[in-house]
């Protein structure tokens, strides 16, 4: 294996890590405030050490948006996929959610032929169908009953992402991956914050280092998987997000002591396996996809 391709691998594990790490304080923190709040939170913590990252390593200039319009445009959608995100694990077990979530990639194909062109081959066609009927079993875990409002969250978020992830591949053309990352963090914030002011909940001290710990996990997961597609080609690192089932499982075990059954796991290999055939050929999902979480 060539030396490039192993130390991504080694950065694309980290990068799920620790935003599996990410995600288990965002749970933590929706079982205190409302969804919208702990999408604030997110924003609000991370933006800082963006910004003192791009101060250290970057250059100011690298920051200036182009195309206003889009960047607002992804802030109004990281909003509502980090809601939507935020309010499903609230709901679900973290490997439920996460089960569900991805089949973003199967979603970005589909909706990368009306939206930008793009010729799918027939091959993924049916790799998306079967993907979503995975979905759909997951969706349903018990087999019984109507589907969960946690659930239908869950997809939503996924489909926010595929729809952010498009615009990402859109922007890249005229601005740069730093301004890209950093103006979706400051409108993801900004609208947010304006939403949930009528309705804040105080911050006590003892969840500040929760916030603390949201704000460094996701700036280094960002960091962590920028390298890991930098050091190595997508197809060979991006089946590794898979991996955050694992980490789902074992925190949902540790942390609220609850396992998934034999329908979400089936659902749940369904996805992942649909979701890695169309990684593999596809051009440009993984690149779009390190640019958010």
């Amino acid at each position: 294996m060539p030396t490039n391709n192993l130390r991504g691998i080694l950065w694309m594990l980290a990068a799920v890590t620790t935003f599996a790490v990410m995600d288990v304080l965002l749970k933590r923190l929706s079982e205190h405030y409302p969804a919208m709040q702990v999408a604030f939170l997110r924003g609000a913590a991370a933006l800082p050490l963006l910004l003192a990252a791009n101060a250290v390593f970057g250059r100011w200039s690298d920051l200036k948006p182009k195309r206003w319009g889009l960047h607002v445009l992804r802030g109004f959608l990281s909003v509502a996929l980090l809601w939507c995100f935020v309010y499903a694990v609230s709901q679900l077990s973290l490997t439920n959610a996460y089960a569900i979530f991805m089949s973003a990639p199967l979603l970005i194909t589909a909706l990368s032929v009306p939206m930008l062109g793009e010729r799918v081959g027939w091959q993924q066609w049916i790799a998306v169908f079967v993907g979503l009927i995975g979905v759909l079993v997951v969706l349903k875990p018990t087999g019984a009953g109507l589907v969960t409002i946690g659930g239908l969250a869950a997809l939503a978020s996924a489909i926010g992402y595929a729809l952010n992830a498009i615009t990402i591949r859109i922007l890249i053309r005229t601005d740069t991956s730093v301004a890209t990352v950093v103006w979706s963090i400051v409108f993801l914030t900004l609208i947010s914050g304006v939403i949930v002011s009528t309705r804040w909940v105080p911050v006590p001290w003892e969840h500040w280092p929760l916030i603390v710990g949201l704000g460094i996990s996701g700036a280094l997961g960002q960091y962590f998987i920028t390298e890991a597609f930098r050091l190595a080609a997508p197809p060979v690192v991006a089946p590794l997000e898979y991996t955050a089932l694992a980490w789902g499982l074992l925190f949902d075990w540790l942390l609220w002591a609850t396992a998934p059954g034999m329908r979400m796991l089936t659902g749940a290999f369904i996805i992942v396996a649909s979701g890695i055939y169309v990684i593999s050929r596809e051009r440009f999902t993984s690149a779009a996809l390190q640019q958010q979480h």
